[in-house]
């Protein structure tokens, strides 16, 4: 390294950096790189116009402008109901829940590009106009882009679990999170979520329920023995001791939606032998 070079990164290092550019909360899913190549780049180009939604930025290429409010009636030149899907990975979720279901209108909103232009292949494959996308942190996209009581459903499935305790308060799904999400969900509006690691199933589902503005859909069921808790908390899953007298007395637990395909997260997990997570909460109020 040469003396300039040297003396640039102590000057870095010691500058006073602007609070602003620190967000107070956890971004919705973990940044990863963003350049395009071969199919997904040539889908981009093809599709980017008519279906990603280009917010102006505030200070990072994932934030939204505090002026910027989104018309869904006018993005997708139709009114319809709503769907929001946080952290769409590689779009096969909401795209094909979109094809299969036309009448509603459906909002990808993840910080990964590349994820967002495999979507744009799915979406013409399946020749489906009521899907738009935005590159943007949720956090963001839920307190400005969106409009309150403008989703009937919001789904956040597989967010970052943030393993390490230390690392908990990384984890979107708290109080103050929430607090967003239900500013935007319709009353009686419903919000999904699922996760394969079970301490954070834990978190949301206590979370969930000190909310005021949230009800569970499904008190009670899938407790006990039937419990996916309680597998792996007996079995030693995850890494844990066994713990053979261990039950879930409280359950709470949601089937598994019939809408959320198995994507290859999913399966990924699965084949690692991982358990599923479901859980669904109307917004009351």
């Amino acid at each position: 390294m040469s003396d300039s070079s040297e003396e640039q990164r102590q000057a870095s290092a010691t500058t006073p950096k602007d609070p602003a550019l620190f967000r107070a909360e956890p971004v919705s899913f973990v940044r990863r790189g963003n350049r395009l190549q071969g199919r997904r780049a040539s889908a981009w180009e093809r599709n980017a116009e008519q279906y990603v939604i280009e917010p102006p930025r505030k200070i990072a290429d994932t934030s939204v402008a505090d002026d910027f409010t989104l018309d869904p009636d006018q993005a997708f030149g139709r009114v319809a109901p709503l769907i929001v899907e946080i952290g769409t990975g590689l779009g096969e979720c909401i795209a094909n829940a979109a094809k299969d279901d036309p009448e509603r209108n459906y909002l990808a909103v993840e910080v990964y590009r590349p994820g967002l232009a495999q979507l744009m292949l799915k979406v013409e494959s399946f020749g489906i106009e009521n899907v738009r996308a935005v590159q943007a942190n949720a956090p963001e996209v839920l307190d400005v882009m969106l409009e309150e009581n403008s989703a009937d459903e919001i789904w956040i499935f597989f967010s970052d679990p943030w393993h390490k305790p230390r690392h908990h308060k990384r984890r979107l799904i708290k109080a103050s999170f929430l607090d967003k999400v239900s500013r935007v969900l319709k009353p009686g509006g419903t919000l999904r979520l699922a996760t394969d690691w079970s301490n954070y199933a834990e978190q949301m589902r206590d979370v969930l329920s000190a909310h005021p503005d949230f009800e569970n859909q499904f008190p009670g069921n899938l407790a006990g023995e039937d419990s996916n808790l309680t597998k792996v908390r007996r079995e030693g899953m995850e890494g844990f001791e066994k713990e053979p007298d261990f039950t879930d007395e409280l359950g709470g637990w949601a089937p598994r939606f019939e809408r959320r395909i198995l994507t290859s997260f999913e399966g990924k997990a699965l084949k690692a032998g991982r358990l599923i997570f479901d859980l669904a909460y109307t917004r009351v109020g």
